[in-house]
């Protein structure tokens, strides 16, 4: 899988600049830790994107009003930036590029093949979808990365708000209980569907990731799936076909605990770093250090970042 901050011509961003920009979340949060492993972030965005496709009115949105079908990897690699834009980016860079998005979604309203009505826009539909994106990348990072403790998730889900609020959300859960509860309202309204299993044939495909081994692609398929709340499974009819085998676990815990600690320079999380003058590497530094270096840093300048 692509993992880089622009993966696709068109789509580059300097998270490096301007010197010293806040971002919506800080160095020190859970969001900076665990969207710098592309682990969390592939298998818990295929999660997502099942619990999305679970409600009608967002899988027709989306099938019917974007490149999803034609070209599901770049607009997977678009939805990816923007998430960590809205992570690591300066907030004005942030909000010009959420305004955009927002600007398109305000177009995108239809029926569902059995009539109901839906718009993008809608509160209940952009809470639902923000929510699966934070309960996705958390899941996952949890179980294939490094397990994390109540208090940190609590921390976790207890921020971000500033960042939903760009797109409208008018709900954040505060809490996995908060997001089963919004799951079991919408719950009634979720169905099997074609496109659910399309979609995970495609991240099994070899055009999802050429050159990654396909026991590779197999294990993020069947690794999102086992994230998903038993409801949502069951309600997807997604049997035991994608059970979560031995090696597959094993697979993804290899690959979450290597993506952990490879350093990437060029990475959004190492530029953001330099940004508000961390070293790149400080995300790959143990916790110590990294309070450490909160307590001495100076934020970065022109000067700083050029000498």
């Amino acid at each position: 899988m692509r993992t880089g901050p622009s993966a696709r011509k068109g789509t580059s961003v300097d998270f490096a600049n301007p010197p010293g920009a806040p971002a919506f979340l800080g160095p020190q949060s859970l969001q900076w830790r665990i969207y710098k492993n592309p682990v969390a972030l592939t298998v818990g965005g295929v999660c997502a994107v099942l619990l999305e496709f679970a409600d009608p009115r967002i899988r027709s949105g989306v099938w019917d009003h974007s490149t999803y079908k034609i070209d599901p990897i770049g607009r997977s690699e678009r939805t990816g930036l923007a998430a960590m834009v809205g992570v690591y980016g300066p907030k004005e860079t942030a909000e010009k590029m959420i305004a955009g998005i927002t600007r398109m979604h305000s177009r995108v309203e239809g029926h569902t093949p059995d009539g109901q009505p839906y718009r993008a826009m809608d509160p209940e539909l952009l809470n639902w979808v923000y929510a699966t994106a934070a309960y996705g990348f958390l899941k996952a990072y949890n179980r294939f990365v490094t397990p994390l403790s109540d208090q940190e998730q609590a921390r976790f889900w207890n921020s971000g708000e500033d960042i939903a609020a760009l797109y409208g959300v008018t709900q954040t859960p505060t809490s996995e209980d908060d997001f089963l509860a919004m799951m079991e309202g919408l719950a009634p309204g979720f169905e099997p569907h074609p496109i659910n299993r399309e979609f995970l044939q495609i991240i099994e495909s070899s055009d999802s990731a050429p050159g990654v081994p396909r026991f590779i692609r197999r294990a993020i398929a069947r690794g999102a799936v086992s994230l998903l709340p038993p409801i949502v499974r069951e309600k997807l009819a997604l049997g035991p076909d994608y059970n979560l085998t031995l090696l597959d676990r094993m697979t993804l815990r290899c690959m979450g605990f290597v993506a952990e600690r490879k350093y990437d320079p060029a990475s959004a999380p190492a530029r953001a770093s330099e940004r508000l003058g961390l070293p790149g590497n400080f995300l790959w530094r143990s916790a110590a250090e990294q309070q450490r270096l909160l307590g001495t840093a100076r934020p970065a300048t022109a000067e700083t970042q050029t000498g």
